[in-house]
C-alpha cells in the first residue's frame, strides 16, 4: 500500500560524539495541497519526554496527504532532548520565548521558530504536550483537579483582536466537543483550560503559545494525559489535529483507520533507512540489538534518508546508533568499501516470477529467491553459505538456507543480498521471508462516525463514514 509522504526528508548529516547535539536539528515538513487554503503550523517534541506529542506531529508527516489548505508541521523541535528522553537538555526549550540570551544553546532554534510563527501564511499555531493526570475545572482528587494539565486545550485568554480565529475559547470549545465525541472512556473527557497569561502567570508567558499570541496569531496548547500508553496518547493528538483542521477547512485524507491500534502499528511499522541514494536499505522495526558489516562509504561522512522524521543515527565510537523518538533501536557496526555506481539494480527470480528489483527496495518471497548472474558482479547473501563459491548469483535459496542470526529481524525473517563490482559495493536489496515486500497499514481515509460513545481502541468496532 502506497504512503502518503507529502514532504521528502532531506538527508541527514550525524557527525561524531560528543558534538553530535550540535548536528542534530529540527525539521519542517510543508504539507501543502496547492489549492487556496487556511495553513497551521503544529509543533512536536518541545519537551522531549513527550512521546505523545512528537509522535503524532511525525505520523502527520508521514500518513496524511492534504487536499486543501496547507498543514505545516515540525514533529522534533527539540531533538537531543527527544533522543536523550529529557524534559531539557538545555533546559525548558518552552520557557524561552519570552527572554533568551545569545550565548544559549538553543538560541539559534528559538529565532527560527519565531520566525516561523510570525510567517504571514501561518494562519494558527497548535503546540502538542503530554501532561500530568486530568485537567478538571474543580478539584476531584489528586489526579484530576484544576491544577493537572492532561485532556485539555490550552488557551492564554478567551480572545485576540485578529479575524477571523480569533475567539480562542470559543474554538478550543468546539474542538474539545468534537474529541469527546471519540472517547476510549468518560473519563478520558477534554475541557478547555484558560490560564489567563496576561493576569500574571510568569511560567506561561515564557512560552511558545504566549509569544504566539502576543503577535496576534491564535495558537493553543494540546496536552494528552500521561496516563496513556504512547499511542493512545497520539491517537487522542491526532483526534485534536483533525478537529482543528476540520474547524480551519483543511481537507485531507489518511491511509489508515483512527484508532489505537492503528496508529500503534503506524508508529512501529515505519521505521526504515536509506543510504546514500537508496544504495542500502535497513527496516528496523524489529532490528536485532546489533547489525553487523553494514557496507558504508570509505572515506565519506555518513548520509541517509529516513522513512519518518523521528529517526537519527548518531555515531558512538566504532559503532552508529539508530534513534526513533526516544528508543534507541539498534546499532550499526560497518564495514568500509569504496562504491561502484555502474547498475541501479538486479535481475530475480522470485518463487518462479522474473522481476528487476531495485537497489533500496525489499522483495517479499514466499519459499525461494535466486539472484540472475550478471558478468563483473558477484553476489553476497548474508548469512548463506556454501564452500566453494565466490559469489551467490544463480541459486536458489530458501529461508532454511539462511543462518538466522544474519537476519536484520529478531524473528529471521529478513536478510540483506548484497552485489559487489569487485571490491566495490555496488547495492543491497532486503529479502523478506514473511512475505511482505514493504511496510503496510490499512487504508481507509473515512472519519468513524461518532453518533455514540465507543471504545476507538480497536478499529473493527468503529463505525465509519464520513
Amino acid at each position: 500500500m502506497k504512503k502518503f509522504v507529502a514532504t521528502v526528508f532531506a538527508c541527514l548529516l550525524v557527525l561524531a560524539n560528543p558534538s553530535f547535539a550540535e548536528n542534530i536539528k529540527f525539521t519542517l515538513h510543508k504539507l501543502d495541497s496547492g489549492r487556496k487554503g487556511n495553513t497551521v503550523l503544529v509543533i512536536g517534541g518541545i519537551q522531549g519526554d513527550e512521546p505523545g506529542g512528537f509522535n503524532a506531529a511525525s505520523l502527520l508527516v508521514t500518513h496524511y496527504k492534504i487536499l486543501k489548505g496547507n498543514v505545516w508541521v515540525v514533529p522534533n523541535l527539540n531533538f537531543i532532548s527527544i533522543i536523550k528522553r529529557s524534559r531539557g537538555v538545555h533546559g525548558d526549550l518552552n520557557r524561552k520565548f519570552a527572554a533568551i540570551r545569545r550565548t544559549d544553546p538553543e538560541f539559534s532554534t528559538i529565532e527560527k521558530v519565531k520566525e516561523l510563527i510570525l510567517d504571514e501564511q501561518v494562519d494558527m499555531v497548535l503546540n502538542l504536550h503530554d501532561g500530568s493526570g486530568f485537567y478538571r475545572p474543580s478539584y476531584i482528587d489528586r489526579t484530576h483537579n484544576p491544577y493537572r494539565w492532561g485532556q485539555s486545550i490550552i488557551i492564554d485568554q478567551e480572545r485576540i483582536e485578529v479575524e477571523p480565529f480569533g475567539d480562542l475559547g470559543s474554538i478550543a470549545g468546539d474542538v474539545v466537543a468534537d474529541i469527546n465525541r471519540y472517547l476510549f472512556s468518560e473519563e478520558d473527557a477534554y475541557h478547555v483550560k484558560n490560564t489567563r497569561t496576561k493576569l500574571g502567570n510568569v511560567e506561561m508567558s515564557k512560552t511558545l503559545t504566549y509569544y504566539a499570541i502576543r503577535n496576534l496569531k491564535p495558537a493553543f496548547g494540546l496536552e494528552v494525559s500521561k496516563s496513556f500508553t504512547t499511542y493512545e496518547r497520539a491517537y487522542y493528538h491526532l483526534r485534536a489535529l483533525e478537529a482543528y483542521m476540520d474547524l480551519l477547512g483543511i481537507e485531507y485524507e489518511k491511509n489508515f483507520q483512527l484508532s489505537a491500534n492503528s496508529v500503534k502499528s503506524a508508529i512501529e511499522n515505519n521505521v526504515q533507512l536509506a543510504f546514500y541514494g537508496n544504495k542500502i536499505i535497513l527496516d528496523v522495526k524489529n532490528a536485532r540489538r546489533r547489525l553487523g558489516y553494514i557496507p558504508l562509504k570509505k572515506a565519506s561522512e555518513i548520509v541517509f534518508k529516513p522513512s519518518n522524521p523521528l529517526i537519527a543515527v548518531v555515531e558512538h565510537g566504532r559503532s552508529y546508533r539508530v534513534y526513533h523518538g526516544n528508543r534507541r533501536i539498534t546499532r550499526l557496526y560497518p564495514q568500509y568499501f569504496d562504491y561502484d555506481f555502474s547498475i541501479d539494480g538486479i535481475s530475480m527470480n522470485v518463487d518462479g516470477n522474473q522481476k528487476y528489483v531495485d537497489f533500496g527496495k525489499m522483495v517479499g518471497v514466499g519459499k525461494s529467491f535466486l539472484v540472475e548472474s550478471r558478468d563483473g558482479y558477484r553476489v553476497n547473501v548474508i548469512g548463506f553459505r556454501k564452500p566453494g563459491m565466490t559469489s551467490e548469483c544463480g541459486i536458489p535459496i530458501e529461508q532454511n538456507h539462511i543462518e538466522q542470526r544474519f537476519s536484520l529481524d529478531k524473528t529471521g525473517q529478513i536478510y540483506r543480498v548484497e552485489v559487489y563490482r569487485g571490491e566495490k559495493f555496488a547495492g543491497m536489496v532486503l529479502v523478506n521471508f514473511s512475505g511482505d515486500h514493504e511496510s503496510l497499514i490499512a487504508s481507509n481515509p473515512s472519519k468513524p462516525s461518532p453518533a455514540t460513545p465507543s471504545d476507538w481502541r480497536d478499529a473493527s468496532s468503529a463505525p465509519t463514514g464520513r
